[in-house]
């Protein structure tokens, strides 16, 4: 007799998509079907973090560029790029990681994600 089949997407596969914006990561929050999974809450609560620091970052970049002007549009420019490359490399490591069902803990940030993940 073969098994039933389970509906809905996998426990990896909602994590990894709440990486992709903070949206989809609220929504896993808020809706019970979710918000019960440590696993899926561990990755929806990284992501609301991590987008809340690359915001505030990129907000406070955008402050400190009149005054770094002395540097040259050239080196600004690729710090500018650096950062980005930075910003995407540890996201593409957290939906990977998600994806493969590990929690890749972020500096700073992990820790408290998993206190909250079974709160």
């Amino acid at each position: 007799m073969p098994s039933p089949h389970k509906s809905g997407a996998s426990d990896n596969f909602v994590a990894a998509v709440a990486y992709f914006s903070p949206l989809p990561a609220f929504f896993f929050l808020a809706i019970r079907h979710y918000n019960k999974r440590p696993y899926v809450r561990f990755h929806a609560w990284q992501s609301l973090v991590f987008s809340a620091f690359v915001f505030l970052f990129s907000l406070a970049m955008g402050f400190l560029v009149p005054y770094l002007k002395f540097l040259g549009p050239r080196v600004l420019m690729v710090l500018f790029c650096l950062g980005c490359l930075v910003v995407f490399l540890v996201w593409l490591w957290c939906v990977v990681g998600a994806l493969h069902g590990k929690r890749c803990r972020l500096p700073l940030i992990g820790n408290w994600a998993d206190e909250q993940a079974y709160r």
